[in-house]
C-alpha cells in the first residue's frame, strides 16, 4: 500500500478512541474465542495477511512466559476478530492501522511488518507505544496501537489462560482494563513488568472484593 493510501485509511484512525466495548461484547467474544481453539479457526474479519499480522502484533503485546502462554495461545486474536466483526465501527480503525503499520516498516526497512525481524518490529513499537514521547507525525499509529493494546489486553485477561494467570474472578470488569505498560518485553525487563502487572491486578481484586462486602 502506497504512503497516500495508508494515510487515507489511516484518516479515521481517530476513531480508535472512540472505539470502547461492553463488558458483555467482551465476555461473549472470549466465549466464542474459547470455543474456536479447539478446531481449526478462519478469520470472518481479518485477510490472510492481516491475521499473520494480528498473531506477530499480540504476541509482542503480550508474549510467552515462564507462567502462561501468549496472546496467540489465548486466543486474543480470534477474540478480536469475533469482536470486530460485531462491530463496524472498529473495522476502519484496525484495517487502516495494520495497513499504517505495514507502510511504516516499508518506509524504514523495505518490508511488511511481518517479514521485518524482531529487532526491526520493536523500533517501531518503541515509537508509537508512548504517547508522551512519540513524535507528532506518528500520532496516527499511536492511536492505532493504544486500540490494539487495549484489544490483546481485554482478549488475554478474559480468557482461560488470563483468568488462570491472575487468578482473578471478576473477568467482567477486568477486561476492560488495558494492562500497565504499553507491550511487555523480553527477558529479566519483561519478568519484572508481568510481576508488576499481577501484583497490581491482584491489588485491583482486593480493592474491589473489599468494596462489595462493604456493600452487602
Amino acid at each position: 500500500m502506497k504512503r497516500r493510501e495508508a494515510l487515507g485509511a489511516m484518516a479515521l484512525a481517530s476513531l480508535a478512541t472512540a472505539f470502547r466495548w461492553t463488558p458483555a461484547e467482551a465476555e461473549h467474544a472470549a466465549k466464542l474465542a474459547r470455543e474456536a481453539l479447539k478446531t481449526p479457526f478462519t478469520p470472518a474479519f481479518f485477510t490472510p495477511h492481516e491475521w499473520d499480522t494480528v498473531r506477530v502484533l499480540a504476541d509482542l503485546v503480550i508474549p510467552k512466559d515462564e507462567r502462561s502462554g501468549s496472546a496467540t495461545d489465548a486466543g486474543v486474536p480470534e477474540f478480536m476478530d469475533f469482536m470486530l466483526n460485531d462491530r463496524p465501527d472498529g473495522q476502519t480503525p484496525m484495517r487502516g492501522g495494520l495497513a499504517w503499520l505495514d507502510n511504516e516498516c516499508y518506509e524504514r526497512f523495505g518490508k511488511t511488518f511481518v517479514a521485518a525481524t524482531p529487532t526491526e518490529q520493536t523500533t517501531v513499537l518503541d515509537d508509537i507505544a508512548w504517547p508522551k514521547k512519540a513524535k507528532p507525525e506518528l500520532s496516527q499509529g499511536v492511536a492505532f496501537f493504544n486500540m490494539f493494546r487495549d484489544m490483546t489486553a481485554s482478549g488475554f485477561w478474559s480468557s482461560k489462560i488470563g483468568v488462570t494467570d491472575l487468578d482473578y474472578r471478576h473477568r467482567r470488569d477486568l477486561a476492560l482494563r488495558p494492562q500497565s505498560r504499553p507491550y511487555r518485553k523480553r527477558g529479566r525487563d519483561g519478568q519484572r513488568d508481568r510481576a508488576r502487572e499481577r501484583q497490581a491486578a491482584r491489588g485491583r481484586v482486593r480493592k474491589a472484593a473489599g468494596t462489595q462486602r462493604r456493600g452487602s
